[in-house]
């Protein structure tokens, strides 16, 4: 017979697996007391760029790794394994099947959220709920209902939530968006971006789908709300490449660059979105495109007068052109390419006088970093944006202060993302209530 305590975490999960017994979790941190951190989800990405971002810090920050909570059992073992060879796990670090039994522990103060793209928002809900505070990769949500349950959860909450959109911890964009923000820039007349790569094994992990077997993990929790399917190991692995387990471009590429149109501009979400795209060349069973377009409109809601164009085009089969963002106005160009301000395209003298106009030309400048230095504890090879990221949220677990990439800011790019996937889906022109927060397709209300 079950005891109480298991019949209300049982009513609770009948839903989508959330809300937990140890809801009223939160140990007030003391400036000595070291910070226990959870990984939710031993992912490439977690392994790759988030643990090594982490690591440079965490002597110096007072924060360790305690315990993994995996599905898989292979990605358990691998975990343990893995930190602990590193010195990053002490010797009590420990395997959880599931994150009940993670949030069930009372030594964890925060985790490390990066499963499945579609995953982030309800492991968020999971996290603060349970009275963590959490660094969860984006794309923030794939749905407007996950994105809006998994908001409301950071801030009825108040915990530490910083999303994984780095950019907003690096130098040169913190430059750019001051530069446009002082009036300096003039306003944004026009944005072009690109994310161009030729790597038929992008998001493939063809040797894992031969490897893994459907009793080592759990394919029900795994699927969370998303409909009841057979058990797919190419969904479970590479998820990247279908929906509802993701958008693909929009949220693993998109999402970062088109969060800095928000940052710069101080829009929460475009008027309206077109797009195009298809699999057009990796015919591999993927439902994802593999080549993506999309134009979007930004500006106030209320005066149609103003506003600037977003164009965003990425294909995964000719990395010609590779990874660019430019803004534009009247007067010049800013390219976070080259992180350089120029008059490149401005308004010449011979052109504005015949008009009776004067010359606008920007000055010729460098996106610099101030000077700033990043503190490391150790050379552990994270790249310098994810480490500068990482760090921020470690201060601000501390502080309590916002961090700099909130969760308002995943809010806002996943409505963006939403509005172009389900722009590339139907072939509408999609565009937003500000006031339902609903997607509109068509002129009406769509679901996802």
């Amino acid at each position: 017979m079950e005891n109480r305590r298991d019949f209300i975490k049982k009513t609770a999960l009948a839903g989508l697996g959330m809300s937990f017994s140890a809801a009223s979790y939160g140990r007030i941190l003391g400036s000595a007391d070291r910070v226990r951190v959870g990984v939710v989800g031993f992912s490439d990405r977690f392994r790759q760029a988030l643990a090594p971002s982490f690591a440079a810090h965490m002597a110096d920050m007072n924060f360790q790794f305690v315990a993994v909570s995996d599905i898989w059992n292979r990605r358990r073992d691998e975990a343990e394994a893995y930190l602990k060879g590193k010195n990053w796990a002490g010797d009590n670090f420990a395997k959880c099947r599931n994150n009940e039994e993670l949030y069930d522990r009372k030594d964890i103060d925060a985790v490390i959220i990066s499963t499945a793209d579609f995953q982030h928002a309800l492991h968020c809900v999971e996290a603060v709920e349970s009275g963590r505070d959490a660094y969860v990769e984006k794309p923030f949500a794939e749905s407007m209902a996950d994105a809006k349950r998994a908001l409301r959860a950071v801030e009825s909450t108040k915990k530490i939530v910083q999303i994984g959109s780095q950019r907003r911890s690096a130098p040169n964009y913190h430059s750019a968006n001051e530069f446009i923000r002082s009036g300096k820039f003039g306003d944004i007349s026009m944005v072009e971006m690109t994310w161009n790569v030729n790597q038929p094994g992008r998001w493939r992990r063809a040797k894992l789908v031969s490897e893994i077997r459907k009793e080592d993990t759990d394919w029900k929790r795994y699927l969370m709300n998303r409909p009841m399917v057979d058990w797919d190991p190419r969904k479970y692995l590479e998820y990247r490449l279908f929906y509802p387990y993701s958008s693909g471009i929009p949220g693993q590429w998109m999402s970062h660059q088109i969060d800095t149109v928000h940052w710069f501009s101080g829009y929460d979400h475009p008027r309206s979105v077109v797009a195009n795209g298809g699999v057009y060349v990796w015919k591999d069973g993927r439902t994802n495109a593999d080549t993506f377009t999309a134009v979007f409109d930004y500006g106030p809601d209320n005066d149609k007068s103003k506003g600037f164009q977003v164009s965003y085009h990425s294909r995964m089969h000719n990395e010609a052109g590779g990874t660019k963002e430019y803004y534009f106005s009247n007067g010049g160009m800013i390219n976070l390419d080259t992180n350089k301000v120029t008059p490149e395209g401005g308004m010449e003298e011979r052109y504005a006088k015949e008009m009776g106009m004067k010359a606008n030309l920007l000055p010729e400048m460098t996106l610099g970093n101030g000077g700033e230095k990043m503190v490391t504890s150790a050379n552990t090879g994270a790249d310098p944006m994810t480490s500068r990221h990482m760090r921020n949220w470690m201060e601000c677990v501390r502080s309590r202060k916002e961090p700099n990439a909130p969760a308002k800011a995943g809010f806002n790019h996943s409505v963006a993302n939403i509005m172009a996937t389900i722009a590339l889906h139907t072939g509408e022109r999609v565009t937003f209530d500000s006031v339902k927060q609903e997607v509109l397709a068509g002129g009406k209300v769509f679901k996802v």
